[in-house]
């Protein structure tokens, strides 16, 4: 079994209530990743749901998540034909962590009508970019091999800021998991804030919400991402992302909401 695999089981505790183990390998900044935990707790509804495909997920982070035991409670809001609705929360020691709405429904078949406006990012082979370094107390790169585009790096490489935020580049599993649903939503928060571009790395940026929204599976090791914010205003920053595999197809777009400070 994969780490991540591993990192995401969960027990049943008793009917739509779970427990589970938050490990210190998938964090940011000694924090657990927002994409890790939401896939755990994606794992705790489809345990519960008739609907096997978590087509959109939505998480409110309410408190700081910390390694160690944790609850996940889920219940069913409604229910259709064509989608299943439930919310799920973490908590730990009794303390409420996260609250998310996850919608889920059939699993896709890519027969329906399909029209895009945009294109998957240009970006230069990832043997070509710059392999996001393996920090100490940011555990999730060793597992996840980012590859950034080196257009988008000068913040982290020679101080040079650019003028808008984007961050583009490549991600995969070190251990050759292949990605998935639950993968996806790890996927989409992996990445540096793309705030840091413009910013530099004195930026504080902790998610408050995030919302993915997860189209297709992928059909290859590597997926390409992007990942842009366009407005900093009362300490709040939010990053739009998109996310394709190598034959160019959506997997997911993503909206996240974060605080932003400039530490001193």
């Amino acid at each position: 079994m994969h780490r991540f695999d591993q990192d995401i089981a969960i027990e049943k505790l008793g009917e739509n209530d779970f427990q589970s183990e938050i490990t210190p390998n998938w964090s940011v900044n000694n924090n657990p990743d927002g994409g890790y935990l939401m896939a755990m707790m994606a794992n705790a509804v489809l345990q519960e749901s008739e609907k096997s495909w978590a087509a959109i997920f939505t998480a409110n982070f309410i408190a700081r998540c910390t390694p160690g035991k944790a609850e996940l409670s889920v219940e069913r809001l409604g229910q259709s034909k064509t989608f299943d609705r439930w919310q799920v929360g973490l908590s730990q020691d009794g303390q409420a962590k996260v609250q998310a709405f996850c919608t889920l429904t059939d699993p896709v078949d890519g027969n329906g009508e399909k029209r895009y406006e945009t294109v998957p990012p240009e970006l230069p082979p990832f043997t070509e970019c710059f392999e996001f370094p393996q920090l100490p107390g940011y555990t999730i790169y060793s597992s996840m091999d980012v590859r950034l585009d080196p257009a988008h790096t000068g913040w982290l490489t020679n101080g040079n800021l650019a003028d808008r935020s984007d961050m583009r580049g490549w991600i995969r599993f070190r251990d050759d998991r292949p990605f998935d649903m639950l993968s996806a939503l790890l996927a989409a928060d992996a990445f540096p804030p793309p705030a840091l571009v413009s910013q530099g790395m004195v930026a504080w940026v902790p998610t408050i919400e995030m919302s993915v929204n997860i189209r297709n599976l992928p059909q290859s090791p590597w997926l390409k991402c992007c990942f842009s914010s366009r407005f900093i205003n009362n300490g709040i920053v939010e990053e739009d992302g998109q996310i394709w595999d190598e034959t160019n197809e959506l997997v997911a777009i993503s909206r996240q909401i974060s605080q932003f400070r400039k530490t001193v």
